[in-house]
This record gives structure tokens, sequence and C-alpha cells, in this order.
């Protein structure tokens, strides 16, 4: 996907979804926009509305919805946490696919040969490039701890 166009495409899925009356997908794809634009709007952005900045405010989005289901669902509301869990569904289809155990640590191992890291400051190198390289597709824990892993 070129820039703009996961923003573009929530804003075509957030019209299709009034037109269809699907009150669960406006409010939640409405929210994940306004989302997208206020933080578009904080002191210090220099930025633009990127792919990489719709897919961190998504997962912040996503990881918010997923916790409230955890609570409700701790709580007993059941009903509540449907909701939160089908809200996490539809924010989780806007995301890429998460890369495997074993295509993070393929992907990893060619950085590491790449880069060639000495010493510890090896570290910090391998996971910059990789960072970089692998941002939408695995977590940064995960990728810091695989570096560590391939890296000892």
């Amino acid at each position: 996907m070129s820039a703009m166009e996961m923003f573009d495409r929530i804003d075509g899925d957030l019209a299709d979804a009034r037109r269809r009356g699907d009150d669960a997908a406006v409010s939640n794809l409405g929210l994940l926009k306004s989302e997208v634009i206020k933080v578009t709007k904080e002191p210090g952005f220099k930025g633009k509305v990127d792919d990489a900045l719709v897919i961190s405010t998504a997962r912040k989005e996503l990881k918010k919805h997923e916790e409230s289901a955890e609570a409700y669902e701790g709580a007993g509301r059941t009903e509540s946490a449907a909701k939160e869990r089908a809200a996490a569904a539809l924010i989780r289809g806007y995301l890429p696919a998460q890369l495997s155990t074993e295509e993070l640590d393929a992907e990893l191992r060619a950085i590491i040969d790449e880069i060639k890291p000495q010493g510890p400051a090896g570290f910090g190198q391998v996971m910059k490039a990789a960072s970089a390289k692998l941002a939408g597709r695995a977590q940064g824990g995960d990728i810091s701890a695989a570096a560590k892993r391939l890296l000892a």
C-alpha cells in the first residue's frame, strides 16, 4: 500500500458502513479515523498521515479494545466484552499480518548477515535496522527478544 492508502481505505470503509447502516463499524472506524487525525494535531508532530502513522494508531486502539474486553469479561459483562472483541477484530483487519517466529528469525538473520555487528553496540545497530525494516509486521519486544537470542 502506498502512503495515505490505508487512511483512504478507512475513510472509504467508513462511508460504506454509513450507507449500510452498520452502527458498530461506523462507530469504530470513526473513532480510528479521529484518533489518526488527533495524532497529527499534537504539538511537535512534524510528519504526515502515512501508513506507518495509521498502523501505530490502529495498534494502540486494538490494544485498548483487547484490554477493555478482558476487563469486561473479568467483571462478568459478556455483552460488553463481545462488543470490544468485535471492535478489535474490525481494527485488526487494517493491520498487516504479523510475522511468525520462523519468519522473524529469518528476517533478523538476513539483517545480522548484512550488518555484521561487533560487540555490545552491535545489538543497537541490529535493532535500528530491524525496527525500520519490520515496522508494522512485528512488535518491538518480539524483535528485541529474537535479536538477543540470535546474537548470543
